[in-house]
């Protein structure tokens, strides 16, 4: 069976980003995007359990949406009050039936990177 897994990365204080949460949406024909799921990352930067998993993973486009503004503003980071990093989608397409998708987040209050991972 597929999976889709994440790890943030904090990559200013070089440490994992704890607390940050995400939202995954499946995205439909026409532009819809239907919540799939939503987590918080632990103290290493993962969640808990895969963001899809076993009976709800099936190929498809989806958007992970990182919402690393409020961890920046809680550790003092957070710059003004409109930071320049607020919320990081991050669209993806999973084809392999039992494929694991892992999508890794390096953040910093002024940039991003991602890539897939293993």
């Amino acid at each position: 069976m597929g999976r889709l897994t994440t790890h943030v990365l904090d990559t200013a204080a070089g440490r994992p980003a704890e607390g940050i949460r995400i939202a995954l949406f499946r995205l439909e024909d026409g532009g819809a995007r239907t919540l799939v799921t939503e987590a918080v990352t632990n103290v290493d930067g993962r969640t808990d359990a895969p963001l899809l998993a076993g009976e709800s993973y099936r190929p498809g486009r989806y958007e992970l949406v990182f919402r690393v503004g409020e961890y920046f503003r809680r550790d003092g980071r957070g710059g003004a009050d409109i930071p320049f990093l607020d919320e990081v989608p991050v669209r993806c397409g999973l084809a392999e039936t039992d494929g694991h998708y892992h999508v890794p987040l390096l953040v910093s209050p002024w940039s991003y990177a991602t890539y897939r991972g293993s």
